[in-house]
Formats: structure tokens, sequence, C-alpha cells
């Protein structure tokens, strides 16, 4: 393709990498979509946006999870999704990424990879001529974020007075919950051992924004007081296992228990990204509680992403 066209059809596309590619009333919309879709599916009814459509999926960091969430989604829309592992792609090694995404460009509709560099991940998207949606980077996770809003919104009714506690490291998943809060108002805190807090890059993107506050405590009790939310992930993600014995005695006051959830002074929902290392980060005893919310947040991957696919892919 010649550089004025693939410039011209890069105008023409959307992509999804962060939460703030969408504008509020975007993410609103797409929450909308997203439960549509679900009563859609739910209902079996012949809903197939993308039939004759491709997604390439590739995949430097592995995942159950994504893959199974994005390969049935796009089927269940009518498409077929192709997963590329770590062994079939070397995406920045074997090959560099604006030739994968250029020749992928031609070979599919849309494109989701699952990164550890950031940079890899916009890279794609400024060379590839058809959506490119993150399913995460060491940096952020925003189509798991879209899910988990939509969860709360579900349980709640509504996200008002809202306030979301992050208990442990200040990771991509929490990038991802203070660019949500620059776009939609709530109160987010991270409670994280001193030394694991999250970008400030981040943080200053909440405070610029003026809609929400965004506070990082390292004090358990005052941290979690009046939480409608809790949410936690394990202490050693993917490429960290050599520091999991460290993490662990860091963190271990951190575990979100029985204890801790009794503490807030409400009836606060419990929240995982998964995989959870029970009897770690969280209890087995909070996981299995009536306050867990974990398994309808593990479904709603699903719904969140196919509303993100068919919003940017236009076939709203």
């Amino acid at each position: 393709m010649e550089n004025g066209s693939r410039n011209k059809a890069k105008v023409m596309k959307r992509d999804f990498l962060h939460i703030t590619d969408f504008t509020a009333d975007e993410i609103w919309e797409t929450l909308d979509l997203a439960k549509e879709i679900k009563a859609k599916l739910k209902n079996r009814e012949d809903y197939k946006p993308f039939k004759d459509h491709s997604l390439a999926m590739i995949f430097a960091k592995p995942s159950a999870r994504t893959r199974v969430s994005f390969e049935t989604g796009f089927f269940r829309l009518g498409g077929q999704a192709l997963y590329l592992g770590p062994n079939d792609i070397g995406i920045g090694k074997r090959e560099a990424i604006k030739d994968i995404a250029r020749v992928f460009s031609g070979y599919n509709d849309m494109i989701m990879a699952r990164l550890f560099d950031h940079k890899h991940i916009l890279e794609l998207a400024e060379f590839a001529s058809v959506p490119v949606v993150n399913g995460l980077t060491d940096y952020n996770h925003p189509c798991q974020i879209m899910a988990d809003i939509l969860t709360i919104y579900e349980h709640r009714k509504n996200l008002d007075n809202l306030k979301i506690v992050y208990v442990g490291d200040g990771n991509n998943i929490v990038h991802s919950w203070l660019h949500l809060a620059a776009r939609i108002p709530f109160h987010f805190t991270c409670v994280c051992p001193a030394g694991f807090e999250p970008d400030s890059r981040a943080v200053k993107l909440v405070e610029g924004a003026g809609l929400s506050t965004a506070e990082i405590s390292h004090n358990l009790k005052a941290g979690v007081s009046g939480a409608d939310v809790i949410y936690t992930d394990v202490w050693a993600s993917m490429g960290q296992k050599e520091e999991a014995e460290t993490r662990e005695k860091i963190f271990s006051e951190f575990q979100v228990n029985s204890a801790m959830m009794a503490s807030t002074g409400k009836d606060t929902l419990f929240m995982h990204c998964l995989p959870a290392e029970r009897g770690r980060e969280v209890t087995d005893a909070v996981m299995e509680s009536p306050q867990s919310i974990v398994f309808d947040e593990a479904e709603n991957r699903i719904h969140a992403q196919n509303a993100i696919m068919v919003k940017i892919a236009g076939k709203m």
C-alpha cells in the first residue's frame, strides 16, 4: 500500500489502546452496547456484525482468559479469530513491528494484541490500517477495566458516589482505573506498599481532568474505609516471578481477607481480574463470599470486548 493510501486509511480507523481513547459519552455508549450485545448472545439472537471478518490475535504474553474471551466473542459475532502465540510470531524480535502491522492489516479486519512493552502496541497501531485493540501491556489493561465498570454498573445499577479501592501493586490495572477516572467521576484509592505506587503521570491525568479524586495511600485501614468495591490482583505478574518471594514478604499485610472486607463500613463488593492466587493476595473465603463478583466480572470480559470491537469497527 502506498504511504498516501495507508495514511488515509489510518485517519479513518479507530483503535482502543487506552481508556482515554473514548470520550465519557463513548464510554457510556459502550457500556450500554455491551449490555445489549450480552442480552442478544444470551438469547441466541442472530446478531453477526462481524460476518466474513477476521481478527488476528497476537500474544507475546499468554493468557487463557484473554484468548478465550476474544476468540469466542468474535466467533459469536460471526467472525473468525486467529491465535498467534509467542512461538508463532516474535513481535519486535524476529520481525519489525511495523512490518507485522502492515502484513496483518492486509490479511485481517482487526488486530488484538497482548504484549509486554507498551511501545509495541503504540507502534502496531501506528502502522496498522485496521483497528487495533489493546489486550494488555505492562502499562495498562483497558479492556479489563471496561469489563470491571460494566460489572459494577450491573450490580449497583448506577455509578453515583462510587469509591473504588485497589489493594496491592500499582500496576497496569491501576493505570487503566486512573485513565477511567479521567473520563467519568468516582473516587479511586490505590492502597499499596511504599515503592509500589502507580505511574505519577496517570495520577496527574486524573488531577488535570478534574472529574474524580485519586488517592495513593499506604494506610490500609484508612484507605479501605467507605469502599464500595475492593479490587486486587496478583502480587507478582508474569515477568515478575523471580520477585515473587520478595514481593510476598512486602505485600503480606495487603492480603484481602474477611476482616478487611468487614472493616469498610459498607456492603463492599470484591473484584479480581484473575487468575487469583488464593491464600496470597486474597483468601478463599473472600473469593467464595456473597460479596465476590469475580466471576460476573470474568464473564463480562467477553461482552465489554465485543462492544469495544463493534464500536471501533463502526458496526453499531
